[in-house]
């Protein structure tokens, strides 16, 4: 007889990333074996002579001293306890070992509650006991920031944890993040009205190489819960999970029984799926935005033939043409310059999308630049009646000049 509905549905989704780990870590192991192998022929090719080389001396054709096979890659999963990460954990120790991978542990220790330190020390006796190896428990210092508590939480685990993937070499570090997780982080997004990439929720891959995957994304709570009650897997419940101080906690236990009290079951699958549909549009308009940023952005005094470009004072569209780019840094000043003719051409989706970049990069912090400071930046494009300059986030002032948008860090205050 097979395993448990609930247990083989978590083995499935981590199989799943775990082929994907493979094929990527194979690919890449191909590509530096294929270079090394061409550097090692071309250092042992013999370069011209005066006097010509016997037969006898040339050398191999194929290096002699390759290097010894390195071992199978190292697979790392984050948990905390709960029951998505120890379900997580006990797939990954299960399937791990099949496909030839080593499994390893981490549980980050945030210090916020009294005893976090042995319930820590307790999971990662948890994660051993399953098999994995190593196992980590780190902890950290949660800061005070203007974000508050969860995202400051949120930026010392992932360092934690970025820290630990490198000093190990890991492939990839898995994360237990469910469908009703997924759920709830479009929600959230749809709240501050945030825009489509919001709306994408979390990714199935990402940080730096590719390095978190989340096996679980279409994966509801319910399935991990059950996964470790029949495995008899000991579980912790973070009360900050129930605490209605926290906005996801009150999302989580208020907001989406509402509305499937309302709306009906099936609320969580619509937007765990809204969540994939916003993430194709989105990586879609940055793709645009990659390519239209190359025709607007530009450096102070990019030419002659940015001089003259009337401001439409009357609201009327200014008229299309060509503008050349510089291409460059920001100016000295660090000020970014956006072309008014050829940002008002743009759809708005794309324009707004070059607008926040450009504010970004001249020093405007991400997390507080918000939809109502884009949209009156896109005023200045595209209902221009001489306004005066605005101040964003992080002492960033945005002017128009001329034919040209100028977004540069102020002088402090």
């Amino acid at each position: 007889m097979g395993p448990h509905p609930a247990v083989a549905a978590i083995r499935l989704a981590v199989r799943r990333t775990l082929h994907d780990v493979l094929s990527a870590h194979d690919l890449s192991a191909h590509d530096a074996s294929t270079r090394g192998a061409r550097g090692a022929q071309l250092a042992a090719t013999p370069q011209p002579a005066a006097t010509p080389q016997p037969a006898a001396a040339l050398p191999a054709d194929l290096p002699t001293d390759l290097p010894a096979e390195s071992p199978p890659p190292l697979v790392l999963v984050a948990c905390s306890g709960g029951a998505d990460s120890m379900a997580l954990a006990s797939a990954l120790a299960f399937e791990a070992p099949r496909l030839g991978l080593r499994a390893g542990g981490v549980t980050v220790d945030h210090g916020l509650q009294p005893g976090s330190a042995e319930r820590a020390q307790d999971v990662a006796d948890r994660l051993a006991a399953l098999g994995l190896t190593p196992v980590e428990s780190v902890a950290i210092q949660v800061g005070r920031t203007n974000t508050g508590p969860e995202a400051a939480a949120r930026e010392g685990r992932y360092a934690a944890l970025d820290a630990i993937a490198e000093r190990y070499g890991a492939a990839a570090v898995l994360l237990g993040h469910t469908r009703d997780d997924q759920a709830e982080t479009v929600l959230l997004g749809l709240a501050r009205g945030s825009g489509t990439r919001s709306l994408s929720g979390m990714a199935a891959v990402s940080g730096p190489g590719g390095r978190y995957r989340r096996p679980f994304l279409a994966v509801d709570r319910q399935t991990t819960r059950k996964a470790c009650m029949v495995q008899s897997l000991p579980v912790w419940d973070d009360p900050h999970n129930a605490d209605p101080a926290y906005t996801r906690s009150r999302v989580r236990h208020e907001a989406l029984p509402a509305l499937e009290k309302a709306l009906g079951k099936g609320v969580i699958e619509a937007l765990a799926r809204t969540a994939q549909l916003s993430r194709d549009d989105a990586d879609a308009l940055d793709a645009w935005t990659d390519d239209a940023e190359r025709a607007v952005v530009r450096t102070p005094g990019s030419g002659p033939q940015d001089a003259g470009v009337p401001d439409q004072a009357d609201g009327s569209a200014p008229s299309d043409r060509a503008v050349a780019r510089t291409e460059g840094a920001p100016g000295a000043d660090g000020a970014v310059e956006l072309d008014v003719v050829r940002l008002y051409a743009l759809p708005p989706a794309v324009r707004r999308r070059v607008l926040r970049r450009a504010a970004i990069e001249a020093g405007s912090p991400a997390g507080s630049l918000f939809a109502r400071h884009i949209e009156e930046m896109d005023r200045l494009i595209t209902a221009w009646r001489g306004q005066r300059a605005l101040n964003l986030p992080g002492r960033v002032e945005v002017a128009r000049q001329g034919g040209r948008l100028v977004i540069r860090h102020g002088s402090p205050s």
